[in-house]
């Protein structure tokens, strides 16, 4: 994708790209990180992958020194909806959270409580809402 982009000179959906600060609070595996970079990187985002089983200090951390556009998360486990709050609390106010996982559709409601601005069912509706994404 990188040498497509190089050789047809576009560099994305923005002309200056929003920044996206990625992890995972329960989930070892990071299937839906890979996702996420698969996809950013398409739609031209500029990413900092904190990584797996990350701990809200150090994702809150990374917020806060580097202001993010966006916070991309993956989700699997119910009992992480605690981290999420003190999460989502804590946050630069420019700062969207934008996550992943079945958590969310096991539980409608689960996005809403923790403060979770967009979830996405899938890589479709990830690329819907950085459609868009305006990051005023």
């Amino acid at each position: 994708m990188h040498e497509w982009k190089v050789k047809t000179g576009v560099s994305g959906l923005w002309d200056i790209p929003p920044l996206m600060i990625t992890a995972t609070l329960d989930d070892g595996l990071g299937y839906g990180l890979e996702v996420i970079r698969m996809f950013s990187e398409i739609a031209g985002l500029a990413t900092i992958e904190l990584g797996l089983l990350v701990t809200p200090e150090k994702i809150i951390d990374a917020c806060k020194k580097n202001k993010p556009d966006l916070l991309g998360l993956t989700v699997l486990q119910f009992d992480s909806e605690e981290n999420i709050l003190m999460i989502s609390r804590n946050l630069p106010s420019k700062t969207k959270i934008i996550a992943g996982g079945p958590v969310f559709t096991s539980d409608r409601g689960f996005a809403r409580r923790t403060g979770i601005h967009f979830a996405a069912k899938n890589a479709a509706y990830f690329i819907q809402y950085l459609l868009q994404f305006d990051k005023k």
